[in-house]
């Protein structure tokens, strides 16, 4: 029976000393302002240039990232593989403004779609678009009624054309493609590109994937509406479902510039929404892939049951687990040891430029009530049981 209190099974892949390690890590990341300080001095570090890197490397980069290039994740993919988790490379560079930056960007995914060709360890490949294209030109073609001057018109094309080649190449090489969630006030232009894409290359079956964030009250009659759309159109809508990553930003930019805010009014509602999202995906599973995408075991034992009162496969190709890499393994390793198909995100790039990314995860530890404290349960459990 599926439970999420084996430790052994958690974390089976990991030494005494890897253990030892997410522990003191957990420990540090339950210390809000130990993480503010953190995050401070170590920008400022790497600014001034001094030698923190080898410290990084050794600590947070290990534990949530795969290394700084493709070839350097190897050791993570196949330690993975070997207890039955896949691996979803995800080229966490942020910030870039330069349409060179932008062209390198959709290159190195294409080379992630290259890597999962054939490779069952790697069963997807994921991009965002703000990493291959300009935040504020996604704020204004969001807008509908915005008119684009002659650069824009040029630069949004080129953006065209960077999605297309990224799901292009997915659809030649049968590698499915998830596209992230973004703020709202892009969001809207990421979403008709994605339907765009599963419009084009979704005939057969899902191999692209948008991102649908359960935290906006909006999203489950969107969903509903997404699928209405795709039988329309006789396509496949593939979905990575979600509860979100920029609840605080949204409510602050709500706040200031006066409109309602698009997020949940509490966590109940949310978590709500996304069980019931659940029971839609899977009454539909005919014309769609589910990619959920949740750090909560109560979800997470949900989807399960759900699989099997619906009559499907624990192993069905159409419905993967995920979790973050170096966070959940209680979740992931215990789905896999199941038999249901799971998969970790495995983040990588060079230190410097992931660091945006790794202190959103630190962040993000500390503010989900219970998501540390959780973690380092867990951990203190399993250092017991091998002590004994």
């Amino acid at each position: 029976m599926l439970s999420f209190e084996n430790t052994e099974i958690a974390f089976k892949s990991k030494s005494d000393k890897e253990l030892k390690r997410a522990h003191f890590l957990f420990m540090l990341i339950g210390k809000p302002g130990l993480v503010k300080i953190g995050k401070a001095a170590t920008n400022t570090a790497l600014k001034i240039g001094l030698p923190v890197k080898g410290i990084i490397r050794n600590t947070i980069f290990r534990q949530f990232c795969g290394g700084e290039t493709i070839e350097d994740c190897d050791a993570k993919i196949a330690e993975l593989h070997r207890f039955g988790v896949g691996t979803i490379l995800d080229y966490s560079v942020e910030g870039k403004t330069e349409e060179k930056d932008f062209d390198a960007t959709a290159q190195e995914i294409i080379r992630t779609i290259e890597k999962a060709h054939g490779n069952e360890a790697i069963p997807f490949a994921v991009f965002k678009v703000t990493g291959i294209s300009r935040f504020g030109l996604l704020e204004k073609i969001n807008d509908l009624s915005a008119e684009l001057n002659t650069d824009e018109k040029m630069e949004f094309q080129r953006l065209l054309e960077r999605v297309d080649s990224i799901c292009k190449r997915g659809f030649e090489l049968n590698v499915p493609v998830f596209i992230d969630a973004e703020e709202t006030w892009i969001q809207d232009a990421i979403d008709r590109l994605a339907v765009s894409m599963m419009a084009k290359y979704n005939r057969e079956k899902g191999l692209i994937y948008n991102t649908i964030q359960m935290y906006r009250h909006d999203r489950l009659e969107y969903l509903k509406k997404c699928i209405e759309l795709a039988r329309i159109g006789g396509y496949h809508y593939g979905i990575k479902l979600v509860r979100g990553a920029y609840m605080e930003k949204e409510r602050a930019r709500a706040e200031k510039m006066g409109y309602p805010s698009p997020i949940q009014p509490d966590k109940a509602a949310c978590d709500n929404d996304y069980n019931s999202a659940l029971e839609v995906i899977l009454k539909n599973i005919d014309i769609l892939t589910l990619c959920a995408g949740t750090h909560n075991e109560d979800s997470s034992l949900l989807l399960a049951k759900k699989i099997e009162e619906h009559g499907l496969e624990k192993n069905d190709s159409r419905i993967y687990f995920a979790q973050l890499l170096g966070m959940s393994d209680h979740i992931s390793f215990n789905l896999a040891d199941e038999g249901y198909k799971v998969a970790k995100y495995v983040p990588y790039g060079p230190i410097k430029e992931v660091m945006p990314y790794l202190f959103r995860r630190a962040e993000e530890n500390t503010s989900v009530a219970g998501q540390t404290s959780r973690e380092l349960g867990l951990l203190q459990k399993e250092k017991a049981r091998r002590k004994i």
